[in-house]
């Protein structure tokens, strides 16, 4: 029997269950970033830009994926325009191309809306094939590319 994955907003609790899916992400050779729980909350749970953070549910598993929407400002690392969005997307490796990221976007897209954004990036490696075909099939297209990097953009209306 096939469990349902359920989406919901991160809170605060949920920096330990962000923190396990950004190690498996490392362990996998995927992140080479942080991945302890005061990272998770202070990146993607409290960050004074965050717009949202939803996290995916599967039943006894606990979090298996995370989206973060955050504002660009001025001072961001991705030259993303101020006034975007800027994406991140999360899923442990045993849960990829199982549909989790496809079930985190519509709350992404939903908050991008409610925040009045014209535009959401996406600062994905451009070798890392599985994020860059998740983005184009969630309607994002390139728009300009930095050294390694494909950056995409969806237009929000």
């Amino acid at each position: 029997m096939e469990r349902k994955v359920q989406i919901r907003a991160a809170s605060i609790n949920d920096a330990d269950g962000i923190a396990a899916v950004l190690r498996g992400l490392v362990a996998a050779g995927k992140r080479r970033k942080r991945s302890d729980p005061e990272f998770a909350r202070l990146h993607y749970i409290a960050h004074p830009a965050q717009i949202r953070c939803s996290v995916a549910m599967d039943g006894d598993c606990g979090i298996v994926g995370f989206q973060s929407l955050k504002l660009a400002t001025s001072s961001n690392p991705y030259g993303t325009p101020p006034g975007w969005g800027i994406v991140g997307t999360h899923i442990l490796p045993e849960m990829a191309r199982r549909g989790v990221g496809r079930l985190l976007f519509p709350s992404t897209l939903d908050a991008a809306r409610s925040a009045g954004i014209p535009a959401i990036e996406a600062f994905i490696g451009a070798t890392n094939d599985p994020a860059i075909a998740y983005y184009e099939a969630m309607g994002f297209v390139t728009y300009r590319r930095v050294e390694g990097v494909d950056c995409k953009r969806l237009a929000v209306s």
